[in-house]
Formats: C-alpha cells, sequence, structure tokens
C-alpha cells in the first residue's frame, strides 16, 4: 500500500476508500488529449478496471497536448498504446484497449458493466450518446470539452439531470481542434479536473460533483460554475443517436455527406418510414433532423455519426 500511502492518509478516502477504488470499474471513451491527462491520474490513484476505447491513431500533430505518446508510438493506435504505457505506471490496475470508436451499441453493453463513465472524446454525437444511455442506466457520467483556451467539465446522469436536460441542442458551429486549434495545458487542465471529479464520485465525497459544471477560460482567466440540480428532463430524446449498425433496410437513409437534402413531400400523406440522418459529427444530421420535424411534424427521425 506505500503506492498509494499520501491519498490514503486523507481522513475522506482511507483503506475503505482505496478499496472503492481498487473495485471500481470505469468506461472511458477517448484516449487523446484529455484522456492523455485523466487517464494517468485514475491508474495512479488505483483505478482497478478501466475499459478504454479510441479509433484513432497516434498522429504527430497529438503530442504537443497528449502527453501520454512518444514519437516512438506515431502510427499504433492510441488505445493499445495507453494501455501499454498505462500498466508500466501501475501494472496493479486491468486497462482493456478497444481500438474502436464507442457507439451507441457498443456503449450499451459496456454501461450495464461500469460503475462510471467518462467521456473524454470531445464529440458532441459521443456526449449526448453516452447521456443517454447513462441517464436510463442510472450510471454516472462526467464529461468535459475543450477548444483554444476555453473548456468546461460537468457531472451528469446518475441522480442528476442529463446533458440534454441542461444542453438542449448542441453548438450551431461545428468547431473542433483540427480548424480552431487548442492549447496543450488548456487540455491536460480539464482532463485533470475530469479525473478528480471521476474520482470524487466513486469515493462518494460529498458535495458530489454530479450536478455541476466548471467553466475555465484561460482567455479571461476565470473559473466559474452553476448547479443544474433542478434542471428538467425534456419529454422525449429527440433527435435520438443510433449506430451505423442500427440502421434497418426500411430506412429512409439521408447521408450529408453527400450532400443529399430530403423533401417533407417524400414521406407521403402517412409517413410510416424511419428517417436516419447521416453525416460525419452528427451536428448536419442534428440540423436535419430537427429541421424536417418543424417543417412536416415527422417525428420517426434519428441521427448516425460515422467519424470523419
Amino acid at each position: 500500500m506505500n503506492r498509494y500511502a499520501r491519498q490514503i492518509s486523507l481522513p475522506e478516502i482511507g483503506a475503505e476508500g482505496q478499496a472503492h477504488l481498487t473495485a471500481a470499474k470505469v468506461l472511458v471513451a477517448g484516449a487523446g488529449g484529455l484522456g492523455s491527462a485523466l487517464l494517468p491520474l485514475l491508474v495512479g490513484a488505483g483505478v482497478g478496471s478501466i475499459t478504454l476505447y479510441d479509433p484513432d491513431v497516434v498522429e504527430v500533430h497529438n503530442l504537443h497536448r497528449q502527453t501520454l505518446y512518444r514519437m516512438d508510438d506515431l502510427g499504433q493506435p492510441k488505445a493499445e498504446i495507453a494501455a501499454r504505457h498505462l500498466k508500466a505506471l501501475n501494472p496493479d490496475c486491468h486497462v482493456q484497449a478497444n481500438v474502436a470508436r464507442l457507439d451507441p451499441v457498443a456503449a450499451q453493453r459496456e454501461i450495464d458493466r461500469a460503475d462510471l463513465v467518462i467521456d473524454a472524446a470531445d464529440s458532441f454525437a459521443v456526449s449526448y450518446a453516452l447521456s443517454d444511455l447513462c441517464q436510463t442506466a442510472v450510471k454516472p457520467l462526467v464529461s468535459a470539452s475543450v477548444l483554444g483556451r476555453r473548456g468546461y467539465v460537468g457531472g451528469f446522469c446518475g441522480k442528476s439531470p442529463s446533458l440534454r436536460a441542461v444542453f438542449p441542442d448542441p453548438p450551431a458551429v461545428a468547431a473542433n481542434c483540427a480548424t480552431d486549434g487548442v492549447m496543450g495545458p488548456a487540455v491536460a487542465t480539464l482532463g485533470a479536473m475530469q479525473a478528480q471529479m471521476a474520482l470524487s464520485i466513486l469515493l462518494h465525497h460529498a458535495p458530489s460533483p454530479l450536478g455541476k459544471v466548471l467553466s475555465v477560460d484561460f482567455a479571461t482567466w476565470r473559473i466559474s460554475q452553476f448547479s443544474f440540480d433542478g434542471a428538467h428532463e425534456p419529454d422525449e430524446i429527440f433527435p435520438k443517436i443510433i449506430a451505423h449498425g442500427q440502421i434497418e433496410k426500411d430506412d429512409l437513409l439521408v447521408d450529408l455527406r453527400k450532400n443529399d437534402i430530403i423533401d417533407p413531400a417524400q414521406l407521403g400523406p402517412a409517413p410510416d418510414r424511419r428517417v436516419v440522418f447521416l453525416c460525419a459529427s452528427g451536428l448536419r444530421a442534428w440540423r436535419a433532423a430537427r429541421d424536417l420535424a418543424d417543417d412536416s411534424g415527422h417525428r420517426r427521425i434519428v441521427i448516425c455519426a460515422v467519424g470523419a
């Protein structure tokens, strides 16, 4: 126990708290910038089991902020390389690497086995899909996003409101690190805050970070927070996010990557076909689903994000 002596000495952790961490099962989506900061902290703290999903390989432009990786790792799957480095940090922690996107089908299966879910994918489609599933399963979700020098981290679901209750719609513009840039320390700060929230939830610390959002703005040097325990859940989950494998042969598939559009007249006077809007990030699909529902009243609409 010498490894954990400094945290066990804290009265709010102790040997009992350390035992909770050893028995914990955590699901993590994303081994990029946020994951590079939070994963070593979870493993260093002694979280017993981590299931990690990431579909990407290490690229040279990642290294300024994804400091879990080295030049020798270029071209190799992030999930597998992360698991190898984390095992070297603490061999007592088991990290299961999955070189795949955590889509809603896989997430449903994994969430049932997890005590806590961490969204470090920095993808709004992943965030909303995980929130929907965690809300149904009554599992806590720690989600973060960062761009430029600004970001936020929040504790959702479990016994607190979901992401949709706080943010009913995603941002109007799909900005990302590739288009707008990001600073490494800002990413690391938000990732470390995710780790602290996750450990506090697993250790049942009070007050709980669930039902709270922390915003960090290094452009103005401001940190703010708000609580959303009283936020109301939407009457329905719309649009629902599905995996590519859940598209059915009778669906009306609209692939927005090909700049397809849909005329409400295509649905007929009594539409019974499910409409699936598909795009890379899910943002165009979300907007198209909202527009179609407003224009036609059609509600059998789902969206699917398939990545770049």
